[in-house]
């Protein structure tokens, strides 16, 4: 009882119910009427995505491809042969310290827009599992009210057959004797006349 009675009240702080007096069938409806759920993709009528959410989504896709991984190769192929061709006109010479430092502040960048992605998504795993669990109890709470309901159909049920049985029994047994006696008549004049052949035949003879 405790269990079903947590379970209500948190139903209720879902569903925004301030009602404190609403009954297991009222909630029931209350339950059924309402969608429960959120779409957890868009990130309902209040978050609005800026345009700074999206170029840190548009980086964390691209960092985390094949594409990025052969041309950021391709860069840095490109600019050490360019450098190694030019010897002494090259603009940044070996040991490529400037290459170096391009990596580095790109790095730098990158990592924050990822981590902001990261955060993104984050929020969006955490409403998802909350719309889970919000409908895992919502089928719960359902699934206990239909098996109640069943409970006492079948229970209404059992009171209906055994007034049935009380009221029409009499018949019933009567009707059986009297189907039985019918058979066993039968049966019995069809042992009479078997057993009355045999003497039949020698009266004739």
């Amino acid at each position: 009882m405790n269990t079903q009675k947590n379970r209500a009240e948190i139903i209720k702080e879902l569903l925004h119910i301030t009602d404190k007096e609403l009954t297991d069938e009222e909630l029931l409806k209350e339950i059924l009427s309402t969608d429960i759920s959120e779409n957890s993709e868009k990130g309902g009528k209040e978050e609005k995505i800026t345009f700074g959410q999206k170029a840190a989504d548009a980086v964390a896709r691209f960092a985390g491809s094949w594409a990025f991984i052969f041309s950021f190769i391709a860069v840095m192929v490109i600019w050490m042969v360019i450098n190694v061709l030019l010897a002494a006109k090259a603009f940044d010479a070996y040991p490529f310290i400037l290459l170096n430092l391009v990596l580095s502040c790109i790095a730098a960048v990158q990592a924050p827009l990822i981590m902001m992605s990261q955060n993104r998504q984050e929020v969006k795993d955490r409403k998802r599992a909350e719309n889970d669990y919000r409908v895992n109890l919502k089928s719960e709470f359902v699934i206990d009210a239909l098996y109640k309901k069943l409970e006492s159909v079948s229970e209404m049920q059992k009171k209906i057959f055994k007034k049935l049985e009380v009221l029409s029994g009499g018949e019933t047994i009567n009707a059986a004797d009297e189907t039985l006696s019918y058979k066993e008549k039968t049966e019995i004049n069809e042992n009479k006349d078997k057993s009355n052949r045999p003497y039949q035949s020698r009266r004739k003879l």
